[in-house]
């Protein structure tokens, strides 16, 4: 295995891991199939201060980790929002731990601060791992989403990672 930079010939296989997590109502909001066009914009956002990452097995990706600015407000420069995601057959193999803790290690050479993930308050596996990795509890959006006639809850975990 391997993790390195995304390029551009990733963003297929990165557009089918995050479909995977679609029908389970567990990890996005979408509700539909993203398409590779549709996620192109969000491909090129990515910097070199906020990356994309894949991890790869045999040059197939398995995993991806986004760092994404929080808010688009130079007073937050230093706030990422984080996503991890990973392949359906892959799950269970700490990849999950694996990118996070990489996200962790990259963040003070990023000039990031302070780390975000939302995450549907149940979907306990994901609010476990960032937990054990000293992610708190930092806010929480009650019944902010709705999706098939059922309402969902939204959990804001945060990590200040350095100090200035």
């Amino acid at each position: 295995m391997k993790t390195r930079l995304a390029r551009q010939s990733d963003l297929p296989e990165i557009v089918d891991i995050y479909n995977q997590t679609i029908d389970s109502r567990m990890v996005t909001a979408d509700t539909e199939a993203q398409s590779v066009d549709s996620k192109q914009a969000w491909f090129e956002s990515h910097t070199e201060n906020r990356p994309l990452y894949v991890i790869t097995e045999n040059e197939k990706v398995i995993a991806w980790l986004s760092f994404k600015s929080f808010y688009g407000r130079p007073a937050y420069d230093g706030t990422v929002e984080i996503a991890i995601y990973v392949d359906s057959e892959q799950r269970g193999k700490k990849l999950g731990q694996q990118l996070l803790k990489f996200a962790l290690s990259l963040s003070p050479e990023l000039g990031i601060e302070t780390v975000l993930a939302f995450i549907f308050s149940h979907n306990t596996p994901s609010m476990r791992l960032f937990q054990k990795y000293g992610f708190a509890v930092w806010g929480e959006l009650p019944n902010v989403a709705k999706m098939d006639d059922n309402e969902y809850s939204l959990t804001i975990l945060g990590k200040r990672v350095s100090e200035k």
